[in-house]
């Protein structure tokens, strides 16, 4: 493992031995008067949950974080921090693990490891008075073990555990790691744009160039994963020509 980076200055960090779910959690300590970056890490869960209110399973020894961000931005701007948490979650598993091959990023928000899933991230908005003025990232990561198939929807990627690529950190030094990463990329955000961030991405994208099928609610479109726009939307070539889709579940 690389050796740990400082902490990043102006974060914070709570670490819990157990909670309900880390994001439940973030929007607690909120409500409570957050005014800079706050670390949630949960050693358990007992109700966490994925995208879609779907369950999320945390054998022990995996990692559960939500990061609270205060932030006036819009909120199609927010969205795009999943962006910055895919990519400071794959510096973290290559610093934790000292490889690269095998890893790559899922749009819009996983993590693979060896075509598997690895992380998932969910990115959730925070209110004031009235005003979307936060956000809450929760990131759940299989340091140890992967959860059961039959605990994934159907046609899901099969879940992959970091120890498939060598001794997982603990959680406590996962995130010694994924903090400052996360920290260096939203300077960059705040400095450069998203075009940086963009571009990172698509260097480490999954099935970039391959045909896959983007499930929204009822309906699907399949065609050829041409790139993500300014506005981190998946950008498909169909039989009906070049299409922008803003969320949906993928499946290649």
């Amino acid at each position: 493992m690389s050796a740990f980076p400082s902490w990043p200055d102006g974060h914070d960090k709570l670490i819990l031995d157990t909670t309900d779910s880390t994001l439940d959690e973030a929007q607690r300590q909120f409500a409570s008067g957050v005014t800079r970056p706050l670390w949630v890490l949960a050693l358990n869960q007992t109700a966490a949950r994925g995208r879609r209110g779907r369950p999320w399973a945390m054998p022990p020894g995996n990692f559960a974080v939500s990061l609270i961000l205060p932030t006036s931005d819009k909120p199609d701007r927010i969205a795009l921090r999943s962006f910055i948490a895919s990519l400071a979650l794959f510096d973290a598993c290559v610093a934790a693990t000292g490889r690269v091959a095998g890893l790559s990023l899922k749009w819009p928000n996983d993590v693979l490891l060896n075509g598997g899933k690895l992380a998932g991230i969910l990115l959730e908005s925070m209110q004031s008075g009235g005003y979307v003025s936060g956000a809450s990232i929760g990131i759940g990561v299989n340091l140890v073990q992967a959860p059961q198939p039959k605990e994934v929807e159907p046609r899901a990627l099969r879940p992959v555990a970091l120890s498939e690529a060598g001794p997982p950190p603990s959680p406590q030094d996962f995130l010694s790691l994924l903090a400052p990463a996360f920290a260096r990329y939203e300077t960059q955000f705040i400095t450069y744009g998203f075009t940086p961030i963009r571009t990172q991405w698509l260097q480490r994208a999954a099935g970039l160039g391959t045909v896959l099928t983007a499930r929204t609610g009822t309906s699907e479109v399949t065609g050829t994963f041409e790139t993500i726009d300014d506005n981190g939307q998946l950008i498909l070539t169909t039989n009906a020509g070049r299409q922008g889709i803003a969320a949906a579940d993928i499946f290649f």
